[in-house]
């Protein structure tokens, strides 16, 4: 189940090569791609994220296993945390649309930066 129309053409569903995701917006990091998973959605899933402070999250109106996620230092709207949907018994899945950018391994920022 998703709450975004999918428009088509999601460059990241099926990328798995190393390196972070972060905010298109301001370029926070977000998520890490050891934390990327293959998944029915047409969006990227991930189970966790970088940093502790890397989203902000509230409850959805009228959706109790879903919360609004967006980035914890620009505020732009990023997509959705499902909670208990991840790979694993107990995990969340995090899916988003256009709001990231892929930074490759052999370009990441130190993590101190992001801060």
């Amino acid at each position: 189940m998703s709450f975004c129309s999918f428009l088509g053409g999601e460059v990241f569903q099926n990328h798995f090569e190393p390196g972070v995701y972060v905010c298109a917006k301001c370029g926070y990091e977000l998520f890490s791609s050891r934390s990327k998973y293959a998944h029915s959605s047409p969006w990227p899933a991930f189970t966790e994220t970088i940093h502790a402070d890397s989203v902000t999250k509230r409850p959805e109106k009228n959706r109790p296993e879903a919360l609004k996620v967006s980035c914890g230092k620009c505020g732009n709207g990023l997509g959705h945390e499902f909670l208990n949907d991840g790979p694993k018994r107990g995990q969340s899945r995090f899916i988003f649309s256009s709001s990231l950018k892929f930074v490759p391994k052999d370009r990441e920022a130190p993590a101190s930066q992001g801060h």
